[in-house]
């Protein structure tokens, strides 16, 4: 369990998922071993001996102006999932977050940086054959252009997620459909990232002169700091992804502003540091 403290705001990383099996083919084509090796600052936390890399899936458990918050909710559990590594999971996960001291019952908010399965997964739980939400007395917050996208879109190979992790919480009547630059507390508000999905949002953290953005899948491995350019077919909107991410970079490279990366492995957090033309992650 990972903490940090961003002024007046406690953050707590709960892990999911810490491995290899993050495949370069199919999530960041470019990635390939002898691509990533000679990226030396990688070594030891974002890629393996061999090349490989290394990420992770986990939420972020905020606290902020006596609100709780729960940034992406990770795979979930009982989810029929075509990735075997993601199909009908057994984690400890409502454990580990009660565990941090964020028992489920006690959650204000959850939001979703974006619409993909590995990001709303605990957004519900199986009880006695139905999907219900995990968190009964959360408002569960979605970007307005991601859930326009996602209700009328098809299911896809990867499983029919917004079935059992999306539209139970509208059938609930706990989800609220915000635009960017929502303010959920005075510490902690959304900000617009989009192209990796059509209204993909970052999560901007300010509290007594401290700043930190959890940045969704706006990038999926540190080595897309070195190489901006490698973008993930998985990005529903390539050109505007690779925009965003370009702008991101150099807004924020050189900056006191503390970015955690969402499938960044452990350390997960840094500082983004110009490299010449590009950037590195500084931990």
């Amino acid at each position: 369990m990972q903490r940090w403290q961003i002024g007046a705001v406690r953050i707590t990383r709960i892990i999911e998922t810490e491995d290899t099996s993050m495949s370069a083919d199919i999530v960041l084509p470019d990635a390939k071993p002898g691509n990533v090796l000679p990226i030396e600052w990688l070594r030891p936390h974002f890629i393996d001996a061999d090349g490989r890399l290394i990420a992770s899936i986990f939420s972020l458990l905020v606290e902020s102006c006596g609100k709780r918050i729960v940034i992406d909710t990770c795979l979930g559990n009982d989810k029929p999932r075509a990735v075997p590594d993601w199909n009908e999971r057994q984690g400890a996960f409502l454990e580990e977050i009660a565990a941090a001291g964020f028992p489920r019952e006690s959650v204000d908010y959850v939001v979703c940086t974006h619409l993909h399965p590995d990001h709303v997964g605990w957004n519900t739980i199986l009880r006695d054959g139905d999907w219900q939400p995990t968190f009964p007395n959360a408002r569960y917050l979605f970007s307005e252009d991601d859930w326009e996208w996602l209700d009328n879109a098809p299911v896809t190979p990867l499983g029919d997620y917004c079935g059992d992790s999306v539209r139970p919480i509208f059938a609930a009547g706990l989800a609220d459909v915000v635009r960017p630059d929502y303010e959920i507390t005075s510490e902690v508000r959304l900000i617009s990232t989009p192209g990796h999905s059509p209204g993909h949002v970052a999560v901007r953290i300010s509290s007594v002169g401290e700043h930190a953005i959890v940045t969704g899948d706006l990038m999926h491995h540190p080595c897309q700091m070195a190489r901006p350019h490698w973008c993930s077919p998985f990005d529903f909107d390539r050109p505007t992804a690779l925009d965003t991410r370009k702008k991101f970079l150099a807004e924020f490279s050189d900056e006191p502003v503390l970015i955690i990366g969402s499938h960044f492995a452990t350390p997960t957090a840094g500082h983004i540091v110009a490299d010449g033309e590009v950037y590195r992650f500084v931990t």
